[in-house]
């Protein structure tokens, strides 16, 4: 903790300086975490991560997360002769698998829709691009749909958390990943907002990563799938005969 606040102390002391000594910073701005790198090992069951900064004079503060943008296919299931089956589908690409939205004050008080849509800010208004032919009426649907399963599964905020403020300059706010969390590179986006208007925003980076032996097996059954079928198989010869050896001995 202490560590974290002499970070906070020194973003500050950057921020009001910097225009003293020509350095850079975003229009009154500057962000941070407290790790740029969150690492999944055997055992994960999710972590917090501290996000943190300062502006030069008041104002509101909205923080976005996302992570990468992967293909999602929804599907709606209908029952037929007493059985459930697939109807329909929709696949959407350029999707976050990851979202999670903090702000200072309700985010529909701070900007205008037009605005918040323009800069994605709210699940509602992230822009899913839809794949095949669907009706407009149906993809409405399985885009709620696409929201709500994520949401169920802990990867999207719908209500915004809480970013507190220490004085009228210092805020701070905890993301938290769930141990299902993708990995891959994300984006930290803090915007902040005075007037109804964005007057600066910051892209902080964090890496999510599975290391240990728990990522070497990952890589090499996706890098080599059939030799690790192969192997995974006489693994599992060789377990069955030991057993089957033990079992009559005893």
């Amino acid at each position: 903790m202490i560590r974290r606040g002499l970070k906070i102390l020194m973003l500050a002391a950057v921020l009001f300086l910097a225009p003293f000594h020509g350095g850079p910073h975003a229009q009154g701005l500057v962000a941070d975490s407290s790790s740029q790198l969150v690492a999944i090992t055997t055992g994960f069951v999710g972590t917090d991560v501290l996000l943190f900064g300062a502006i030069e004079s008041p104002g509101d503060i909205i923080i976005v997360v996302r992570g990468p943008a992967r293909r999602e296919v929804v599907r709606r299931k209908g029952r037929h002769a007493g059985i459930w089956i697939n109807e329909m589908e929709a696949s959407f690409h350029d999707v976050p698998s990851y979202y999670w939205l903090a702000s200072s004050k309700p985010i529909e008080t701070l900007l205008r829709p037009a605005s918040l849509k323009r800069h994605g800010i709210g699940a509602q208004n992230l822009p899913f691009v839809a794949m095949g032919k669907v009706a407009p009426d149906d993809l409405a649907g399985f885009r709620a749909g696409l929201i709500r399963n994520k949401v169920f599964n802990g990867l999207y905020t719908v209500r915004p958390r809480d970013v507190s403020f220490r004085g009228q300059h210092l805020f701070r706010s905890t993301v938290y990943f769930p141990s299902n969390v993708p990995t891959g590179a994300y984006k930290v986006r803090v915007f902040f907002v005075r007037d109804g208007r964005v007057i600066s925003a910051q892209t902080v980076p964090l890496t999510i990563a599975k290391i240990g032996l728990g990522a070497d097996v990952y890589r090499f059954a996706h890098a080599s799938s059939a030799l690790y079928g192969l192997l995974a198989i006489a693994i599992a010869l060789f377990v069955g005969l030991f057993a089957g050896v033990i079992f009559r001995k005893v």
